[in-house]
């Protein structure tokens, strides 16, 4: 999978959130998959060493079984988003079965107090995969978060080195760059974004929530 995802892809969803071009040196970091007590603490600690604010999309599953952590995440002013309740893939489960597990999730975000009152809800969907039909049912009701880098640290076959490289080429002001708070993803992230906060920072840098 590419580092940066072509801009056909833009054209192919429709209403869907890339990157935010600007010429303000702000990147908006994102981590998908947690909470998890194995490595979500560790992202808030480093965020907390920049001042850096980050979106976290959460699988509803994982908020249920640790939910201070979520409660933490919020406290330390990050934003808690949507990833689905179990993680599904839209192009492996039916049009209903989706609905209802993102559904699910926003329940259990919305029952916590883990949103931000009076903004339009994040989704973003597991793997970037969608098909139109979700696209039309979910846009209104959800901004539909893609992303302009990913680092791929939850590629095990990927060297930490590599990871953090291609990922500093790869960033421009505006973008919204994915990690993953993940047990899968911990050797490329534990490496990685210490030195990406690190070298962003800086440049002059500064690091935004959605």
């Amino acid at each position: 999978m590419l580092t940066r995802p072509p801009a056909l892809l833009h054209s192919l969803f429709p209403g869907c959130e890339w990157q935010h071009p600007t010429a303000e040196r702000i990147l908006y970091l994102t981590f998908d998959d947690g909470p998890i007590p194995e490595e979500t603490p560790w992202v808030l600690d480093q965020l907390a060493d920049y001042k850096a604010s980050a979106t976290f999309f959460c699988v509803g599953d994982n908020v249920q079984r640790y939910p201070s952590i979520a409660q933490r995440t919020v406290a330390e002013g990050h934003r808690l988003a949507n990833h689905t309740h179990h993680h599904l893939s839209a192009w492996a489960h039916s049009r209903a079965t989706y609905l209802q597990d993102v559904a699910q999730c926003q329940q259990v975000l919305t029952e916590r107090s883990l949103l931000e009152a009076g903004k339009r809800p994040l989704l973003r969907p597991p793997y970037g995969r969608l098909t139109w039909p979700l696209l039309r049912r979910l846009r209104p009701q959800y901004r539909l978060i893609m992303w302009s880098v990913l680092t791929q640290d939850y590629d095990q076959n990927l060297p930490a080195e590599r990871c953090l490289h291609q990922s500093i080429a790869a960033t421009r002001p505006g973008d919204i760059v994915v990690f993953h708070d993940s047990q899968k993803a911990r050797r490329n992230l534990r490496f990685v974004l210490p030195r990406y906060l690190a070298h962003f920072a800086e440049q002059g840098f500064t690091f935004a929530s959605l």
